[in-house]
């Protein structure tokens, strides 16, 4: 691990954005409470935010991190018979959060598939990437688009260094 310990303590917030593509008759179900499993999206909630809790454990070079804020939210996009994943992790610490909320993404993603993977097994998880993150010696960063962005409209990456 990274000794953070000379490092100031800021105000941390990461964005992160994925997206989960499936069969029509899918969607239908998720958005209609018909999964035999139960409610696809509200556990897939859940699943995120302890994910994000817990990522430490998983990724063997995290920091343990206290969180402040986990915000998990779903942009379902009925025409593509698609949902788009959003986490918004926040905590003040001498260390960021983007890992935080790229496993918090990924694990509400899974968590859609295995609820669903008895209906679909074809379903893609995809396009989990950093949107925006703020806070700590290298300051802003922001992802206009990339090619694995479903949802970005312009092409380009930003970063610019707070000013303290």
């Amino acid at each position: 691990m990274v000794d953070v310990s000379r490092k100031a303590e800021t105000l941390r917030e990461a964005i992160v954005r994925g997206s989960i593509f499936m069969k029509p008759a899918t969607f239908k179900k998720i958005m209609s409470g018909k999964i035999a499993k139960g409610d696809v999206l509200s556990v897939a909630k859940v699943a995120g935010i302890m994910a994000a809790k817990r990522t430490s454990e998983i990724i063997p070079m995290c920091h343990p991190l206290n969180l402040s804020h986990v915000e998990i939210n779903f942009y379902p996009v009925e025409k593509e018979s698609l949902i788009d994943i959003e986490a918004k992790v926040r905590i003040k610490a001498r260390t960021g959060v983007e890992m935080e909320g790229l496993v918090a993404v990924a694990t509400a993603g899974l968590t859609i598939y295995d609820m669903c993977k008895a209906i679909d097994r074809g379903m893609v998880l995809t396009g989990i990437h950093l949107v925006k993150k703020t806070g700590g010696k290298s300051g802003t960063f922001t992802v206009r688009s990339s090619p694995a962005c479903r949802t970005g409209r312009e092409s380009g990456v930003r970063s610019s260094k707070s000013s303290r």
